[in-house]
């Protein structure tokens, strides 16, 4: 099994907003559905990062921007603007770090993954959140 860490800053505080009003009870349909979504593909992802239904693969042009390998796996399919979930092997051996959840990208488009904001690995230091 794998430790899934949200990359800082930009994922850990959606994830920590998200969870807090789905918790809350302020969480719209949308946003419970997206949790949902969110939270069985971190349980597969966890446990077999190349679970079948996930169809991980690496994204060389976020590999290149971001220093080590950039995977993509699936949250859903058949769906408009299917949802990703970008992540990447560390900080520590053993951990996965969720960097980006995004819409699919239109391939089709030669600028279309330069528009994904990629969070960072947590630190040591920082790893105390997660």
């Amino acid at each position: 099994m794998y430790n899934i860490h949200m990359g800082v800053p930009e994922m850990e505080k959606f994830w920590n907003d998200l969870s807090q009003s789905v918790q809350n009870g302020t969480a719209s349909k949308d946003e419970i559905k997206l949790f949902n979504r969110i939270g069985k593909a971190l349980v597969l992802l966890s446990n077999n990062p190349r679970h079948p239904g996930l169809q991980s693969h690496e994204i060389s042009v976020l590999t290149a921007r971001y220093g080590t390998k950039v995977w993509c796996s699936y949250m859903q399919n058949n769906a408009p603007a299917a949802g990703r979930i970008f992540w990447a092997y560390g900080p520590e051996q053993g951990d996965i770090t969720i960097v980006a959840i995004e819409p699919h990208p239109n391939d089709s488009k030669s600028n279309a993954y330069k528009k994904i904001t990629l969070s960072l690995m947590q630190t040591k230091s920082d790893d105390s959140n997660s």
